[in-house]
């Protein structure tokens, strides 16, 4: 270690070690009970449960995967066998030649018609090709006919109404001429020469010297007088004087009385007093500030700065820092690294002294009732069960075999007899139904279509046949000739 964090004396580390292995090592015992039961319990329940339930669902996915594809099997089948064949004969069979016979009826119909309409409409464009050529004919010769007679009668118009117009001009002419002579004189005597005589003879004379006469005669010897002499009397007894007390009185009395006092008392008085308040009163408000800030901070400031720095600061630091820096550099971290190592340590001595108690345990448990178990089963339960398994067991096994044995083979006799009944029983009913056939109806009988004769076995001179054959005669087919 270094001289930073020297090693702690052994008065501390025995005593932390000695109580932490105190601490630890019923902790590290139950640890390992626990870890050896769940590797027990590992080893014979849940492995041999988990194989055991996935045996059993393995095996039941395989059999609802059977029963899933037999249903799927025979849902396929029988939806193979109702709708896919079903569909199948019913497109082949009606559908495909239903349409095939529709499409060739259609098509037939289609070139039927399309040659039909292909002759109506040459037949109709050849008709209205004549009869337009026809009419085009027709209307040529009517529209030459039409425009000859138009240009006849409207030559004849033209010239009838420029007669005409000729004569409305001409009698408009002298119309025109006969009122341009008559026409003013009468508009003149009806609507102009009245009004003029009433304007020249009643309103201009009733006008004139009813009222303008008498009021420029008022207008000039009376008001022109009287205004003008007002005037002047105003003139010389009011503007007058006025002019001369503005001019000679007031004017002088302010720019000498009032003006002239006022800017000299503005330029050699105002003007130094406010430049000297100017330079007073912003060095008397920094000086207030500064008075006022000194004081607020010896008032507010220093005071707690004074406390925190030399006595906080100082109490703090002397007194809770740095005994708490020692206390934790000399004593907590040492005991706590002890307390880690010692854990360590501890824990490792536990583990051995847990091993020990547990191979302890484990060969008390061997001796004590592993081998009196391997002998009760080696000496005792082996030749008991071997006993067992010659004298009991083997024989009983031997007689159920035989047993099983005797009631198959008598099983099948009793099954081939039931079988040889129903066939002669068959045989017999079938002879007598075509018997009594012939015996209706009459004639030959003959052998059955569905049976046909068996030929006999040949034996060869022995009296042994063969079950269910006859006897052939022993003479060859050369012999027969």
């Amino acid at each position: 270690m270094s001289m930073e964090n020297p090693p702690p004396p052994a008065l501390i580390r025995v005593p932390i070690r000695i109580v932490v292995l105190v601490v630890v090592l019923p902790i590290r015992m139950t640890w390992d009970v626990l870890a050896a039961a769940a590797r027990f319990l590992d080893r014979t329940v849940l492995r041999p449960t988990g194989r055991g339930i996935a045996w059993a669902l393995t095996g039941v996915g395989r059999g609802l995967a059977l029963v899933f594809t037999g249903v799927g099997r025979g849902v396929a089948w029988v939806f193979r066998h109702t709708v896919t064949r079903p569909a199948r004969w019913l497109y082949g069979a009606v559908l495909a030649p239903v349409g095939r016979g529709i499409g060739w009826v259609l098509t037939g119909v289609g070139h039927g018609l399309g040659w039909l309409l292909t002759r109506v409409g040459h037949g109709l464009g050849w008709f209205f090709t004549g009869v337009g050529r026809g009419l085009a004919w027709f209307l040529v010769r009517v529209g030459r006919g039409l425009a000859w007679f138009f240009v006849r009668v409207g030559r004849g118009l033209a010239r009838f109404f420029a007669g005409l117009w000729r004569g409305i001009a001409f009698g408009a002419d002298r119309l025109w001429r006969g009122l341009s002579v008559a026409g003013p004189w009468l508009g003149r005597a009806v609507f102009v020469w009245p009004w003029v005589g009433l304007w020249r003879y009643v309103i201009v004379p009733v006008c004139r010297y009813g009222i303008a006469v008498p009021a420029v005669w008022l207008y000039r010897r009376v008001l022109a007088p009287l205004g003008t002499g007002c005037a002047f009397l105003l003139e010389k007894a009011v503007l007058v004087p006025v002019a001369a007390l503005f001019t000679y009185v007031l004017v002088p009395l302010l720019r000498y009385g009032v003006v002239v006092p006022v800017l000299w008392f503005d330029r050699y008085v105002l003007t130094p007093v406010g430049q000297g308040l100017g330079w007073f009163f912003p060095r008397l408000g920094r000086g207030l500030a500064v008075g006022t800030v000194r004081l607020a901070r010896a008032v507010f400031v220093w005071p707690w700065v004074g406390l925190w720095r030399f006595v906080l600061v100082p109490v703090v630091r002397y007194g809770i820092v740095r005994p708490l820096a020692w206390l934790w550099k000399r004593v907590l971290v040492p005991v706590a690294r002890e307390v880690r190592d010692a854990l360590a340590v501890c824990w490792r001595v536990a583990g051995y002294v847990s091993l020990a108690v547990g191979r302890a345990l484990g060969w008390a448990f061997r001796t004590l009732v592993g081998r009196p178990a391997t002998w009760l089963w080696r000496s005792v339960c082996t030749p008991v069960g071997h006993w067992v398994r010659d004298s009991v067991w083997a024989p009983a096994r031997r007689a159920a075999v035989q047993a099983g044995r005797a009631v198959e083979e008598a099983l099948s006799s009793a099954r081939a007899s039931v079988r040889e009944a129903l066939a002669s029983a068959r045989v017999t009913v079938r002879e007598a139904r075509r018997d009594a056939w012939r015996a209706l109806v009459g004639g030959a009988r003959s052998p059955e279509p569905g049976e046909p004769e068996v030929a006999r076995a040949r034996t060869l001179g022995s009296t042994t046949n063969v079950p269910g054959a006859a006897p052939a005669p022993e003479i060859s087919l050369r012999k027969r000739g």
